[in-house]
């Protein structure tokens, strides 16, 4: 088993951020202008960093596979951003965020990482509002918060529905003054292919341009890798189609761990599924949450009426409803975190009391909302005694100003009014918690390859609370790596120019030029979405939201026969020296083949439950996850071994000295 050095400086757990910094080593201005550094992303981390760097004096090159990199997935982000400021006076502080999160998480992520991520949450406000960022003000001009689950105070800033837009467009505009400075060279529809190592360090890519079909070597100094997460292995997911695993997967295979691969995140609130001819999922914002409540019919009959088109949820009494979430965890009530308000749903689903066609849905309901909001426009406006429909008015008006792009959004999509009628909700796939294994320098175990935001492991155990994904991505860009990645660089400034011309240059691009013939040259019958929508469905019956030994050894057996018929009878059409989307495609199912085995035997490894990975042999008597502390309070971190060759699983132990290890309650 290797060792895994996390790094984690010494001292209190306030102070060992503040003593990094003091003592890391530095690049001198002058010597900076002789490194190069390589992006591959340009969501928040990517664009955050890179512009971070470049303006710090280092050579950057962006690569990205969207035509801009104003359409990286950080833009489909919807209900804000979280930072200690306190503006509410409710009690928020660093040490609170940095115990939600780790309760968040259950108890499965690095203390030191997520104290540093509280400590500079309140530097990406104040980052955003100098850039712009347009986020939400109350009457008097202060920042605006609003909750989000698993927390009970405001500490959520937005920008409408839309932060994570407003949030990228701050970061690129940042991003496009290096641009025009020329410190930054942008590569759009570009897709790295492989990562190329000497002497044992990440020393550049091979990429491919998507338009023309040319493969091209890059060198730098170091790697970064900010290029998201995983969630479309399971075919139908939040994530935007293009979103893929294989700048992960091919570190992965060059030698940088994985952690927790399992840890995947189901999201409460999105439209659900319609039928067999959608190709991702739309995402309804927890923010609704903050707001909305969250019912089914008590009685089985009337869940049944509604099935069956025979009854709307208008016409299901008050005391007929049952507002689940408030009735099972009331201290947090709808507020609860996501992995709990996902089962719950599931549960209530599962017992046939969903409420569409497909009994897979639960209501989202705005009437109380924009009854108690209309009353304090009333009052707010002097009008005494308003009858019904006058509150009903201002309440409408009130949320249309808070979440109005988001109700257009669902009504756009259903064709049903969410102000006048509930929402139809159920969960699904959105974010991934596993991803490349970093230490505290967010360094992955190959030398000078890093992972950022999304990618890496580090800062949500198990679970993601809402409203941190955007926190870390721009912590890790602005507020990190710009210290971090110079205790590595500093090594390197008499290296030099690194040439393109060596032999494992040549050796990386080979490999990926075999790769992308094999794949066009295989004269099979069946698309490639074929095999991409059936492994999905393995995901999510036997590695979805709940899992189960006899589900996960069924899954690797079934997920093997796939791939080996993917390689056997996947057809591409068109050529490799093209504009070829479908070719793209298929190479970025042919890793999440190889990814959905890995995490299905990550799962069936993890025999406990904890935040979104909920093996159905470890729940409490009422149904909750139920962790094993004893024997699973560590970060799982799988080594490739070769091809066909079973992963090695290393341990990173996770200690706990600032909190304390207890059974999660929301109650």
């Amino acid at each position: 088993m290797s060792t895994l050095d996390s790094k984690i400086p010494a001292g209190s757990l306030d102070k060992k951020w503040t003593d990094y910094k003091n003592k890391v080593a530095l690049v001198n201005p002058a010597n900076k202008r002789l490194i190069d550094v390589i992006v591959i992303g340009s969501g928040l981390a990517g664009s955050s960093a890179a512009a971070s760097l470049a303006e710090m004096g280092y050579n950057v090159k962006v690569f990205c596979f969207q035509d801009s990199p104003r359409r990286a997935h950080s833009i489909a982000a919807q209900g804000g951003i979280n930072a200690a400021k306190n503006y509410k006076n409710d009690g928020d502080s660093t040490f609170r965020l940095f115990y939600d999160t780790i309760k968040g998480g259950d108890y499965r992520a690095r203390e030191a990482n997520v104290h540093r991520l509280a400590e500079v949450s309140a530097n990406i406000i104040d980052q955003c509002v100098a850039q712009g960022v347009p986020f939400a003000r109350e009457y008097g001009g202060l920042l605006d918060n609003r909750s989000f689950g698993g927390v009970q105070v405001q500490r959520t800033f937005y920008a409408a529905g839309q932060t994570g837009q407003q949030l990228l467009l701050g970061a690129y505009s940042a991003l496009s003054k290096e641009i025009s400075k020329g410190t930054v060279k942008m590569y759009n529809r570009h897709e790295m292919m492989d990562i190329v190592k000497i002497d044992g360090k990440a020393r550049g890519i091979i990429a491919r341009n998507l338009v023309t079909g040319e493969i091209e070597r890059h060198s730098g100094h170091a790697v970064l890798l900010c290029s998201g997460g995983y969630g479309n292995v399971f075919f139908l997911s939040t994530n935007a189609m293009g979103s893929n695993v294989g700048a992960a997967w091919k570190a992965y295979k060059k030698g940088a761990f994985f952690g927790n691969p399992c840890f995947t995140q189901i999201h409460p609130t999105c439209i659900p599924v319609s039928g067999d001819h959608q190709s991702k999922l739309t995402l309804m914002s927890e923010s609704l949450r903050n707001d909305g409540r969250i019912w089914v019919p008590k009685k089985i009959e009337d869940a049944k009426a509604i099935q069956q088109g025979q009854k709307k949820a208008n016409d299901i009494a008050e005391e007929d409803r049952d507002y689940y979430l408030e009735r099972r965890y009331p201290a947090f009530g709808n507020l609860v975190p996501r992995d709990v308000a996902s089962r719950a749903a599931k549960e209530r689903c599962d017992a046939g009391f969903g409420v569409n066609p497909t009994g897979q849905a639960v209501f989202l309901d705005y009437a109380a909302a924009i009854e108690r909001y209309g009353k304090i426009e009333a009052n707010k406006h002097n009008i005494v005694n308003p009858d019904k429909t006058t509150i009903i008015k201002l309440g409408k008006d009130v949320v249309k100003e808070k979440y109005g792009n988001l109700f257009d959004m669902y009504m756009q999509i259903t064709g049903d009014n969410p102000y006048e009628t509930p929402m139809k909700i159920y969960p699904a796939v959105h974010y991934t918690m596993g991803g490349l294994w970093v230490d505290y320098e967010l360094m992955t175990t190959v030398p000078g390859l890093y992972a950022l935001g999304e990618a890496n492991f580090s800062d949500h155990g198990a679970n993601r609370l809402g409203a941190s994904a955007l926190m870390q991505g721009l912590a890790d860009g602005y507020f990190v790596i710009p210290y971090t990645v110079g205790s590595y660089l500093s090594k390197d400034i008499r290296t030099g120019k690194i040439p393109t011309d060596t032999p494992e240059f040549e050796a990386a691009e080979k490999e990926v030029k075999d790769r992308i013939d094999k794949l066009i040259a295989n004269k099979g019958t069946k698309p490639v979405d074929y095999f991409h929508k059936r492994l999905g469905k393995v995901m999510w019956d036997k590695c979805g939201m709940a899992r189960n030994e006899q589900g996960l050894k069924e899954a690797i057996e079934e997920i093997s026969v796939i791939r080996a018929e993917f390689w056997e009878n996947v057809r591409v059409p068109g050529s490799a020296n093209e504009f070829n989307p479908e070719l793209d495609k298929a190479g970025r199912v042919a890793d999440f083949l190889e990814l959905g085995e890995l995490m299905c035997l990550d799962a069936l490894t993890r025999r406990e439950s904890c935040g979104g990975h909920f093996r159905e042999e470890s729940q409490t008597d009422e149904g909750e996850a139920l962790r094993d502390d004893e024997n699973y309070a560590f970060v799982s971190a799988w080594e490739f071994t070769g091809d066909g060759q079973e992963p090695k699983m290393n341990k990173e132990e996770l200690v706990f000295e600032n909190v304390k290890l207890v059974q999660r309650s929301y109650k």
